[in-house]
């Protein structure tokens, strides 16, 4: 009896220290101060090849682009940057969709939202928050609310906007009008896309740091 009391124990402790493991690395503390350089400073972004709004159909936008303002900001989530302009196409190149040339009016400000931080390679983690866009696909007209899940890496400058289903929904007010069931409110977006960001009107790369001091 005393022996199988001693390997219960035994096989307890080794099961504790295993998930202590498990768990640890995850358990890290969060970044609470982010760091942004330059601070405060106007920003601009260009897409980098397409960007992509699928609401049961894509839309494909071949000219992009923001601008805004950039802060250092603490807090977890920090607020590291206001979008104050935000545009898809142009007269000379307009989005795209099968159900015709797309026009995007987004509604800003938008945010720049940092969570995680990964030293290591230098990428922030977090989503563009406060989206608001009012989208006519042809005859179809809609409007996207909500965020798009991204990313920042400070070696090449690029925010990464790659929201998952689930991030963005179709407003019920406005309804969607003219879409039948293509699109409807029950619809999830998604919104892809690549942009390269610069300090205003130079060609340096602005760069975010979170620690927790």
């Amino acid at each position: 009896m005393k022996k199988n009391t001693r390997r219960s124990a035994i096989v307890v402790c080794a099961a504790a220290s295993a998930l202590g493991l498990a768990v640890g690395p995850s358990s890290a503390v969060p970044s609470t101060v982010w760091t942004v350089t330059p601070s405060p400073a106007a920003f601009k972004a260009t897409n980098v090849g397409n960007i992509v709004l699928t609401a049961t159909i894509p839309m494909t936008c071949t000219v992009s682009g923001a601008e805004g303002t950039m802060n250092s900001a603490t807090g977890n989530p920090g607020d590291v940057a206001d979008i104050t302009t935000m545009t898809f196409g142009s007269s000379a190149s307009p989005c795209t969709s099968v159900l015709g040339n797309v026009t995007t009016t987004s509604v800003v400000p938008w945010d720049v939202i940092a969570v995680d931080y990964n030293a290591s390679t230098g990428v922030t983690k977090g989503h563009i928050g406060n989206v608001k866009a009012q989208v006519t696909a042809g005859a179809c007209k809609f409007t996207v609310v909500g965020k798009a899940s991204a990313t920042y890496t400070n070696s090449t400058g690029v925010l990464a906007v790659s929201s998952v289903v689930g991030d963005l929904s179709v407003s019920s007010s406005p309804a969607p009008v003219n879409c039948g069931s293509v699109v409807t409110t029950a619809t999830k977006p998604t919104f892809k896309g690549n942009y390269a960001v610069k300090v205003k009107s130079t060609n340096a790369i602005p760069t975010i740091v979170g620690s927790n001091p």
